[in-house]
């Protein structure tokens, strides 16, 4: 059997040049060993460098978010924050820590005015409504559903600071007037808790009414539009932008005849849900009949800037053709028709249709309506008919404008109409 090694004691190890007491001694003796353990430094690498393949995705989502930020906004976000953006000549608004951090005050949608042409406005406005409906508010809504209830249940009002409310808890109006005054002053920041449980709530438009939404900033409205978009149905968040965010829009272009920069971000947050925002924003102001070339300019912005599904814009576009027309219809119907969109040939057959019904139109078309038809022919030319060309082609000796007829005209003839290009393979098979 082979001899088993004995293990070396501490004396042996340190060499015989020492004493035996020494020896003995340094043996008992507690040593310090050679090896240092580098848990700790290790420890210190991994908080304080980042792993290289985590820092490379880190600065390639950077680079994406920069670069969005310049396509869009036009503005190269910086460490250090900018000044609030303004609502008008005397208020500011502060920008929301949450969603929009250092965009500073230089976007070309809110700080730039739109610049209308004053015959183009004046040719729109021949075609707006001389008598437009009353608009309806959150609290005519609100106003009739009580009147409603008194009738049913022969309840009693009470009035609280002037404002008459249903009967709700003390407890709870005292909480949402204490909103009221918070986001009557918001800037930036949290909301209070009571706001953000409102959508759901089953008397939400009630609760809504007594933090009184005509009064809060532009950045309240921002945050509460987003909010309600992610919390309410499509039909709930419709009603919601009927009745509070597009009446504060209008009223702030025509008293700044611009939009602050949190109600135009409102208005493309509104458009994640695409259905509601047609519905409750394009529209109505459409069958208003009052709106203007600024107002749709400024909002039929956000249609470019936002990417629609095709359901939904062509539901939209065939709603706009069959409605009364003013000049909002041809700038919206040109926005849509931009986005290059393979439309269904009902669609198409209700667009051609809409610019065949003023062929008796005696007063003058503005400059919008022929752009809107020239974009069609460009877009969809090679879609029509035989019958829906030539129909065109008869309006423009009826409806003519000196530069844009022509090249309508030259775009219609320039490709072969849908229904000749169905007969085509049949003759070369034969």
């Amino acid at each position: 059997m082979p001899k088993l090694k004995k293990s070396k004691s501490g004396a042996e190890r340190c060499g015989s040049g020492l004493g035996l007491a020494d020896q003995i001694l340094q043996g008992d003796a507690v040593r310090v060993s050679g090896r240092v353990k580098n848990r700790s430094r290790t420890h210190e690498e991994d908080q304080e460098y980042v792993d290289e393949k985590l820092s490379r995705k880190i600065l390639q989502q950077a680079r994406i978010q920069q670069e969005e930020l310049q396509t869009e906004f036009g503005v190269t976000p910086e460490v250090k924050r900018q000044p609030a953006t303004q609502l008008g000549p005397s208020t500011q608004d502060g920008d929301s820590d949450e969603e929009w951090p250092a965009l500073g005050e230089s976007t070309e949608d809110t700080h730039t005015e739109v610049h209308v042409d004053p015959e183009d406005e004046k040719a729109i406005q021949t075609f707006m409504n001389k008598n437009p409906p009353i608009r309806r508010t959150l609290a005519d809504i609100i106003m009739e559903k009580i009147t409603e209830k008194q009738t049913e249940v022969g309840t009693v009002m009470s009035e609280v600071s002037g404002r008459p409310v249903p009967q709700l808890d003390p407890r709870v109006i005292e909480v949402y007037r204490g909103v009221h005054k918070v986001l009557s002053k918001y800037r930036s920041g949290k909301l209070p808790k009571a706001f953000k449980i409102i959508p759901a709530l089953s008397n939400w438009e009630q609760i809504l009414y007594l933090t009184e939404p005509e009064t809060w900033t532009a950045a309240a409205m921002y945050q509460a539009t987003r909010i309600f978009t992610s919390n309410l149905k499509e039909r709930m968040a419709q009603r919601f932008y009927n009745l509070v965010l597009l009446p504060r829009v209008r009223d702030d272009i025509a008293e700044y005849k611009r939009l602050n920069f949190h109600l135009y971000s409102a208005l493309k947050k509104a458009l994640y849900k695409p259905g509601a925002w047609f519905k409750g924003i394009l529209l109505p102001l459409c069958e208003s009949g009052t709106c203007t070339l600024r107002e749709a300019i400024i909002i039929g912005s956000v249609l470019t800037k936002c990417s629609i599904p095709v359901l939904y814009s062509s539901a939209a576009m065939l709603k706009l053709a069959e409605t009364e027309y003013n000049g909002a219809n041809s700038t919206f119907l040109r926005l849509l028709l931009e986005k290059k969109y393979a439309l269904p040939f009902r669609v198409l057959d209700a667009l051609v249709a809409h610019f065949l019904s003023f062929r008796t139109e005696k007063r003058t078309l503005p400059v919008l309506w022929h752009q809107s038809l020239l974009t069609l022919a460009q877009r969809y030319k090679a879609d029509l008919s035989c019958e829906q060309k030539e129909a065109l082609l008869e309006l423009l000796k009826i409806q003519t404008h000196p530069q844009i007829s022509a090249e309508i005209r030259r775009e219609l003839q320039s490709a072969e109409p849908r229904d000749v290009e169905d007969v085509t393979p049949a003759m070369s098979f034969d």
